[in-house]
């Protein structure tokens, strides 16, 4: 952490040897050594928080990119769909006249039809020879 080698930290318990004396060294010593575990959890701590948000960041972004192609893909299906939708129409369209004409023309036959029969048989009723009136009403063959 700090870069210290053996040698300054011989150099280091010499120096509190020397000021604080041997019979408070333990106690110091043992009072510095859960200080700096408690530091070096603390560092261990921050350091997971801080590699946690960085993770974090990295996810938002990623996730905004992700986004960003999704919007692109739902505009890109949705103007498929649009098109698909016109195609449809334009078919349903021009298959629409022929369906009706093909619908209207046997329909109008069978009503031109009936209208002919109807008139043929008027026609022939009226036309049709009735042996009572083929013979003038005034003039009789003795």
């Amino acid at each position: 952490m700090f870069d210290m080698g053996f040698t300054e930290l011989m150099l280091i318990g010499i120096v509190a040897l020397v000021v604080i004396g041997p019979e408070r060294l333990p106690g110091v010593a043992r009072t510095a050594g859960k200080y700096f575990g408690r530091l070096k959890r603390f560092m261990t701590t921050i350091k997971a928080d801080v590699e946690q948000e960085l993770r974090a960041d990295e996810l938002r972004a990623i996730l905004a990119d992700q986004q960003k192609e999704l919007d692109t893909l739902k505009d890109s299906i949705s103007g498929a769909g649009k098109e698909f939708e016109k195609d449809i129409s334009a078919v349903s369209e021009a298959a629409d006249p022929p369906a009706q004409g093909v619908d209207e023309t046997p329909a109008q036959d069978a009503s031109a039809e009936a209208t002919e029969t109807i008139d043929n048989s008027a026609v022939e009723s009226t036309s049709s020879p009735d042996p009572v009136e083929d013979k003038p009403a005034g003039k009789t063959k003795s």
